[in-house]
């Protein structure tokens, strides 16, 4: 999906993305993209099998060569979370291991609260084909399940940072849940509107449209609430009054 020419500044302080012996370029290179994303910009390579640096992660990065550019290399799952004080372990399977499992929202939560707290934080990702060894998991704190279809949960490594990333965001973003863009119009006050609808009651009035009269303050109550429910705009109402006027004066 096309993003937007919105631009904010990126989350600082937030985990670091761990993938565990990655396979493909392409495969890093839109885990890059989902990262920034995300506001998450630091990218720990655990024994990539093609190398690194690797052209065709860049190639698919759309963008996030800094992340790229900025990516360490371990030679193991030990040496990437040697200076982390909490870590995550991402699976998509039950394994015969004893640990506390937290769901992405819930796992971020507490990576914030970890990461206000001065603590370094980072979340593992396995290999695209077998995922994390146990060995792997032992080295983290808490495993992080996704809640998908049970049927099918096989998510490919970039959806799964992104999943990881989008909660770590959400936990410290403070965008509306619901806005209205007006385009510069501001929003019709409770008055306007009343006068709007005494003009277009008493048209259906006229025209017959509110019957039998034993129906009609419910159908007059029913249509407020049409409107009432759109969200309208001053210039919204003038143009509704327009309508009103043209019709009326058609019927005369």
């Amino acid at each position: 999906m096309a993003g937007t020419d919105k631009t904010e500044t990126p989350i600082q302080g937030g985990p670091a993305i761990i993938l565990v012996r990655p396979q493909l370029g392409q495969n890093i290179g839109m885990v890059a993209r989902a990262m920034l994303n995300c506001g998450l910009t630091e990218l720990r390579l655990v024994a990539p099998r093609d190398g690194w640096p690797n052209p065709d992660a860049e190639a698919s990065a759309a963008g996030a060569t800094d992340v790229l550019e900025q990516a360490k290399v371990f030679p193991t799952t030990a040496d990437a979370v040697a200076d982390l004080q909490r870590v995550y372990a991402t699976t998509a399977r039950t394994r015969d291991m004893t640990n506390i499992v937290e769901t992405p929202k819930q796992a971020a939560g507490g990576m914030k609260t970890a990461v206000a707290s001065g603590q370094m934080v980072g979340v593992q990702f396995g290999p695209e084909r077998a995922g994390l060894k146990n060995d792997d998991i032992a080295l983290a704190d808490t495993v992080i399940e996704v809640p998908l279809n049970p049927a099918f949960s096989s998510l490919n490594l970039a959806q799964a940072v992104l999943l990881i990333g989008y909660e770590w965001f959400q936990a410290s973003d403070t965008s509306p849940a619901r806005e209205l863009i007006t385009a510069g119009n501001r929003v019709a006050t409770k008055g306007e509107l009343v006068n709007f609808f005494a003009r277009l009651e008493k048209a259906l009035e006229e025209s017959g449209f509110l019957h039998p009269p034993e129906k009609t303050p419910i159908m007059v109550r029913n249509i407020r609430n049409m409107f009432q429910r759109a969200d309208l705009t001053e210039q919204e109402v003038n143009t509704l009054h327009g309508i009103v006027s043209a019709l009326w004066e058609k019927r005369r």
